[in-house]
């Protein structure tokens, strides 16, 4: 990391940037949830269900196995760990190819990685599928993965958040969170992390805490400095 520069005397010194910076995958890093629901409504359809457009953002940011059991609700005759399994198996076929990056992600990951922020990813996407996706991003952008195949409880239970910051060894409290979805905002908030919540296809509604952007295009250190410093910010 690079070293403190001191501000001349008599100057206000800035905020300081936040000690990492958690970010969600799908939704919020790259745009998989029309993958995610295409899978839903195949595997649906293949056992004589209905799925709903409505079905499908009503899951997004869900733990895998608690999306496989509203899947089972609606006709798929199968084990909840089979169901994942099928459905990674589709997800993970799309994305091979090409991974399509949220506007403005690039340039904050690269902004970050010049200032010597450490970077971790927070999904409730298994490994494999997290591997794949990250097979498109540069060398060693994150320090740090977890993923919903490694923890206990699933958003909007924080203890996915609060693995990262403790393998970062870090302060949740002083960390920044990225998400889209209404389960990981609530994750992120619980964790005590400065949370952003950026408005992809599932509304981003008010909440105590939390700040929002329509997107992520310009936003850079000065915003996650104001972030980290407590303000909730209403960003375009």
């Amino acid at each position: 990391m690079p070293p403190a520069v001191s501000a001349p005397a008599g100057t206000p010194s800035a905020p300081p940037l936040p000690s990492a910076v958690l970010w969600d995958m799908d939704g919020t890093l790259v745009d998989t949830e029309p993958h995610w629901m295409a899978a839903e409504h195949a595997l649906v359809a293949r056992h004589g269900g209905t799925w709903t457009h409505q079905d499908a953002l009503a899951l997004v940011g869900f733990d895998l196995l608690d999306a496989a059991a509203v899947l089972q609700e609606h006709g798929v005759d199968l084990p909840a760990q089979e169901i994942v399994e099928l459905m990674l198996d589709e997800v993970i076929a799309g994305v091979r190819t090409s991974v399509h990056w949220q506007p403005g992600v690039r340039e904050l990951l690269a902004a970050l990685r010049e200032a010597g922020i450490p970077c971790a990813l927070v999904t409730m996407s298994y490994r494999r599928f997290a591997d794949a996706v990250l097979s498109h991003a540069p060398e060693g952008t994150f320090a740090v993965v977890v993923t919903g195949d490694n923890v206990q409880q699933g958003k909007p239970h924080p203890e996915a958040y609060l693995r990262a910051a403790e393998l970062l060894g870090v302060d949740a409290g002083d960390c920044v969170a990225i998400e889209d979805s209404p389960p990981g905002v609530a994750a992120a908030l619980a964790s005590g992390a400065r949370t952003l919540g950026v408005q992809h296809i599932v509304p981003v509604e008010e909440r105590p805490g939390l700040s929002r952007a329509t997107t992520l295009v310009g936003i850079g250190l000065d915003e996650l400095r104001r972030l980290r410093a407590g303000e909730v910010l209403e960003l375009p």
